[in-house]
């Protein structure tokens, strides 16, 4: 057993908070630290904790320790591990002098086992009892004395939205800090183990417990208390009607939202707006940034001039960092949504509607927001498959992220489609796009109920798969909280991804910039300036570390009926998909204005032939083939970065890029030479 080691002030003493998820207790941390925190409020959103000094104001003088949300001190998943190891045998804090526990009023026949366990186990303990508008909203409240009593610890009420109770709080707190001087303090028990007869009897007394202190509100018309209700009430109390009834307004609208056909319907459009959201209302955001951007390297390469460390800083640095913050507004409006959709009690209903077919194929219903939010990013989308607790199934979502058409595929689509499509049948480009998006969803399905057969092997963790979710009381979500919640994700979003992305920017620049990083461009002072820089970057490309690659690769490429040219084009796009277009434009020295309309890269990729064959280079065939390759490979720097962060090493997404990479490279070669086996070129 660890001593209580303090890391600051060996006089300071440490309370921890615990609570089961959606107990209230980060909305205590908040008012207790003055911290903008949110650790947890569905399980496996995080594995860290915050640790922080109760405000000045306050007038105690102590450390507080918020951590991921438990229901019992055997942890079941790994952010429940952290909580428990806080209490027992956390190497820096040792064991807390003091712990908080939050349990909702209204759940309190599951969340007193918390509070028996901790009691059990000799903590220094004061209960906190949330969710008091719940009760009020049903005509009930709760006897805090006789649970006093009952339990034999101190038992506070707690108003998360207004604060009522913290005074009363902080006054039992100090009072418990005086008394740690005057008495020695006692080591806890070690951990506990599942007795299922200890379980059974335990929930029974809880039950008791419940029914003793829950009380019927009664007032009359005056809003007085009616004497003769309250006798009746008291005769109700000794006969121990039990309390244990859901709240009137959830159950209403639980029989709309879970319905088994209506249900399922307003999912998928909720779903769907959310999807909608993500990609049209952050769109005019993602273009103003990435503009901005564009907008500062031109600036920055005017105000250096023409120099290597002008190159550097316009051609590497900036636009590094423009891949960084340009999926901000993604992230922020899908956290926003989950967050209130979380904070509403809707999210965890939708997880349940979808999780019997999702697991056929070793997913659950948490599994399916990360997917649906894939098609935007893969970034916010692994971060949101923090809500999985299950390590394997966790895993295996972020695993098939890379496979959903996310929107950097979108400009590469829109040019392979447009070149497909018949310029007097516009209309067959939506149905290419559709049959596209319905094909990696198909993809993705099929890859992880494969990869299911095999995650044994590549997570070594025995863990129970099972899906148990409890289903909180609709609340009107706080859209403050909702926002500052959102805001923290994308924070921790640049802090964790940025440095990785940035590095591996700063490595592709070099490969197209070196060794021929001054070109000379024949005639150049008989040309616009525009033209000139245009046609330096194609020739600095053509003769660059990159483009040797895509020499020394063209073997490789020639079964897909490619050339070096566009070897060089798919080794760019592992910095980000969309540049693939870019890259084409720079080989195929396309400088017209026009080229974001894509008419003249289209009409170069048109001409285009192979210096082998003297054939056409793009074909129907190879074209195909390319939206194929694009469908599968993995070609993100941001989603390797965020998948290696996310899932606490290199195995999954070195396993994501080499098989992903391997599957698109298979079937491209199989698409396009069985296409023209059939005569179709």
């Amino acid at each position: 057993m660890h001593s209580h080691i303090k890391s600051s002030d060996t006089n300071t003493p440490l309370i921890t908070l615990v609570g089961p998820p959606n107990s209230g207790k980060t909305t205590l941390y908040n008012y207790l630290s003055g911290k903008k925190s949110k650790t947890v409020n569905y399980p496996g959103s995080t594995v860290n904790y915050s640790v922080s000094k109760i405000l000045s104001k306050h007038e105690v003088n102590a450390d507080i320790l918020d951590s991921p949300g438990i229901i019992s001190l055997v942890p079941t998943s790994p952010d429940e591990k952290v909580s428990v190891d806080t209490l027992y045998e956390h190497p820096k804090y040792g064991n807390p002098d003091i712990v908080i526990v939050t349990v909702d009023a209204s759940q309190l026949s599951r969340h007193l086992y918390l509070v028996k366990q901790l009691i059990d186990s000799n903590f220094n303990l004061i209960v906190v009892v949330t969710m008091i508008d719940i009760l009020k909203r049903n005509n009930k409240d709760i006897d805090i004395i006789k649970l006093s009593s009952v339990l034999g610890c101190c038992v506070v009420k707690f108003d998360g939205r207004n604060g009522d109770g913290i005074k009363e709080l902080l006054e039992k707190t100090r009072d418990k800090i005086m008394g740690l001087a005057k008495e020695e303090k006692i080591s806890p028990i070690a951990k506990f183990k599942i007795d299922k007869d200890k379980l059974l009897l335990s929930y029974k007394h809880i039950e008791e417990i419940e029914n003793d202190v829950i009380i019927d509100k009664v007032l009359g018309k005056n809003g007085r208390i009616d004497i003769a209700s309250l006798n009746e009430n008291l005769v109700v109390l000794n006969n121990r009607r039990p309390f244990v009834k859901p709240d009137e307004k959830t159950l209403k609208l639980d029989k709309i939202f879970l319905h088994r056909y209506w249900g399922l319907a307003i999912f998928f459009i909720v779903m769907s707006f959310t999807f909608t959201a993500i990609f049209w209302i952050a769109q005019p955001l993602m273009d103003w940034i990435n503009g901005g951007f564009e907008n500062l390297s031109d600036f920055s390469s005017g105000l250096l001039g023409d120099n290597l460390f002008s190159d550097l800083i316009s051609g590497g640095l900036i636009p590094g960092l423009g891949s960084v913050l340009v999926f901000l507004p993604q992230i922020l409006i899908l956290f926003l949504i989950l967050e209130m959709l979380e904070d509403s009690g809707y999210l965890a209903r939708g997880a349940m509607l979808v999780d019997k077919p999702l697991s056929l194929i070793g997913l659950n219903g948490r599994s399916f927001v990360p997917m649906l939010s894939g098609f935007a990013c893969a970034i916010p989308a692994a971060m949101a498959a923090r809500t999985i607790a299950n390590k394997k199934e966790r895993f295996l979502t972020i695993f098939i992220l890379p496979l959903m058409s996310c929107s950097a595929r979108i400009p590469v689509y829109a040019l392979l489609v447009a070149f497909l499509t018949p310029k007097d049948k516009p209309y067959l480009g939506g149905i290419f796009f559709t049959l596209i998006y319905l094909f990696s969803i198909a993809s993705s399905l099929v890859v992880a109920a494969i990869v299911n057969k095999f995650r044994d092997r590549i997570v070594k963790e025995k863990e129970d798969s099972s899906f148990i979710i409890e289903l909180p009381a609709y609340r009107k979500p706080k859209l403050t909280v909702n926002l500052r919640n959102a805001y923290k994700n994308a924070k921790e979003y640049i802090k964790k991804a940025g440095p990785v992305i940035l590095i591996l920017s700063f490595a592709l620049w070099a490969l197209t910039t070196f060794p021929n990083y001054n070109p000379n461009i024949p005639d150049s002072d008989k040309l616009p300036a525009e033209e000139v820089n245009s046609l330096k970057n194609s020739e600095r490309l053509s003769g660059s570390y990159a483009a040797m690659m895509g020499k020394f690769i063209e073997p490789v490429m020639k079964p897909m009926g490619m050339d070096w040219r566009i070897g060089v084009s798919l080794v760019a796009t592992f910095a980000a998909r969309e540049v693939f277009v870019s890259s084409l434009a720079l080989i195929f020295k396309v400088t017209d204005d026009d080229e974001t309309n894509h008419n003249s890269l289209l009409t170069a990729m048109e001409e285009a032939k192979s210096d082998d064959t003297g054939q056409k280079l793009f074909t129907t065939s190879t074209t195909i083939g390319l939206v194929i390759f694009f469908v599968f490979a993995m070609q993100c720097l941001s989603t390797i970065a965020i998948s290696k962060k996310e899932t606490g090493g290199w195995k999954i997404p070195i396993l994501q890029i080499v098989v992903f990479t391997s599957l698109a490279y298979v079937l491209t070669v199989i698409v396009v030479n069985g296409l023209k086996a059939m005569g179709v070129s």
